[in-house]
């Protein structure tokens, strides 16, 4: 793996998990573990500082020895609302985020995402299974703080629209269809801990 040099990452955990009866899905254990340690292992290789962006649960993710940014409002406005308490913290031009709640992540997954973003000198670079894209895997400039403050003050919540407003590309990990398997229901965490077995 070619690592980049510069690049933040962030995790978000932030959500409010309403279909997990409102569980913390990154304190969730799947195999024994928080689900968010798989998110962890994923992507600690391929940048150079990590946040966990959480607004709850505050203290339980300190203990995983990485800075903890929470929304800058308190209403859990979705993804975006995490992307952007992580841009105006990190220190670097690209920001890496993945969600907390898709355990079979790869770093080489997440790699060709910032190469591909690179390559293409591209605004933002989101993953893409083959029929849909998957915006809340995606590597974006820092320099769009900016555009995504005013976004979001404007009341919008929509990843893909906000999307529209630059040069994005879609980058195709359909070889590794796992890599998208997310757990968003006690059924779903139940399934896939079969699976594994």
């Amino acid at each position: 793996m070619n690592k980049q040099s510069g690049v933040s990452g962030v995790i978000l955990a932030g959500g409010l998990a309403r279909r997990m009866h409102k569980q913390d899905k990154g304190l969730v254990p799947f195999n024994n573990k928080a689900m968010i340690t798989y998110a962890i292992q994923a992507i600690t290789p391929v940048v150079d500082e990590l946040f966990i962006n959480a607004n709850r649960n505050i203290e339980q993710y300190q203990q995983l020895n990485y800075p903890v940014i929470s929304d800058v409002n308190d209403d859990f406005a979705g993804p975006l609302a995490g992307v952007y308490a992580a841009l105006n913290a990190c220190r670097h031009d690209v920001l890496l985020v993945i969600p907390c709640d898709s355990p079979f992540i790869t770093a080489k997954g997440l790699q060709a995402l910032l190469n591909e973003r690179e390559h293409c000198q591209a605004d933002i670079a989101v993953a893409f299974d083959g029929e849909r894209i998957h915006p809340v895997f995606m590597a974006i400039k820092s320099a769009l703080k900016k555009s995504l403050q005013d976004y979001l003050a404007q009341g919008e919540r929509k990843i893909d629209r906000w999307f529209e407003q630059h040069h994005w590309i879609k980058v195709d990990l359909s070889a590794n269809p796992e890599f998208f398997s997310n757990i968003n229901t006690l059924e779903q965490l139940a399934d896939l801990a079969t699976q594994e077995r």
